[in-house]
């Protein structure tokens, strides 16, 4: 098939086409490195003649510098969303990958020894300038147990960028409803990997640490460094992406799949193994903290290996050791 990559010369954007290309499909790239930007409907418009699919991956990343970002986050990932999806319809390209994303779910899941599963609120700033940050039962105050999220989790996004990222697959689902076209919202963990964006505040948590090895300093580690997340590889959501646009398309709706290695680790054990791999200074937990940051989401990617038949394939030792060197 002949699939057209928004954010194609970007970081996962990039490793789709390769993949593609791969499995011997087409890949057309629409970039805005290359002067394409998904909110130009006359540009999205002529590239979309012939396609087959469409791979959504472009869009503004990360927590940003503050709210001062609201708009170019809505303008980017919304509007482009919405422009993107009109030019589809008006096409009649009736399938989507969307590149999704867990920041959809807010904190992730809780398990209290006396009330069951709970969702914590947003964290109280008083807490974590006293260094508290692990949350508690809402009901009783007492520690919780974090677990892995599943697709059917109520969403709670936490900040700007998590808004766009829920406002994209309502859009989708919309178009999907309205078209009868086929749409499939791939929810990213923490996606690492060769050519990941560098001394940029709207990269991940990864390439910040990668990027301060290269300088000969320390990881600076939030919080307490016991943040859990699920670190998979940009080849292995690549591969994903693969499987969501060969599947048996599912007309008129929008499907959700966790994309995560299943192997949760902490931050600070991210921040180890970089160093470690990398041979660079050991990392510093420095007890800071971002507001929007959330203490703990892991997933669970069965529905995504059952449905789709895919599965993460770069280990975490193994993938830390690529990307120092990368």
């Amino acid at each position: 098939m002949r699939v057209l990559v928004t954010g194609g010369a970007g970081f996962i954007g990039s490793h789709v086409v390769e993949a593609l290309k791969a499995r011997g499909h087409e890949a057309a790239v629409f970039d805005l490195r290359d002067g394409l930007d998904v909110r130009d409907a006359w540009a999205v418009a002529a590239a979309l003649p012939g396609v087959d699919a469409v791979c959504h991956q472009a869009a503004m990343v990360g927590l940003g510098t503050g709210f001062g970002d609201a708009v170019e986050y809505v303008s980017r990932n919304d509007l482009g969303t919405a422009v993107l999806l009109s030019a589809m319809a008006e096409a009649g390209v009736q399938r989507l990958v969307l590149a999704g994303s867990m920041v959809v779910y807010g904190e992730g899941r809780y398990e209290c020894e006396w009330h069951g599963v709970v969702r914590p609120g947003p964290r109280a700033v008083a807490d974590l300038d006293a260094g508290r940050f692990e949350p508690r039962c809402p009901q009783c105050g007492e520690e919780l147990t974090p677990g892995l999220v599943g697709e059917d989790a109520p969403v709670d996004p936490r900040n700007v960028y998590a808004t766009t990222k829920l406002a994209q697959e309502h859009l989708a689902a919309a178009w999907a409803r309205s078209t009868s076209g086929s749409a499939v919202s791939l929810r990213y963990h923490n996606v690492y990997g060769p050519g990941m964006p560098r001394d940029t505040p709207y990269a991940g948590v990864a390439s910040f640490f990668r990027s301060a090895l290269a300088r000969g300093e320390a990881p600076r580690v939030y919080e307490d460094g016991g943040q859990r997340r699920d670190f998979v590889h940009v080849r292995d959501v690549a591969a994903a992406n693969v499987a969501a646009l060969e599947a048996e398309p599912l007309a008129g709706s929008l499907a959700a799949y966790n994309a995560g290695s299943g192997e949760p680790h902490t931050v600070g054990e991210m921040a180890r193994a970089l160093a470690a791999a990398y041979g660079g200074p050991a990392p510093v937990v420095t007890g800071e903290y971002r507001l929007g940051d959330v203490r703990h989401i892991t997933a669970d990617s069965s529905r995504l290996r059952a449905e789709l038949g895919w599965k993460a394939e770069v280990g975490f030792e193994e993938g830390m050791r690529e990307f120092a060197r990368a």
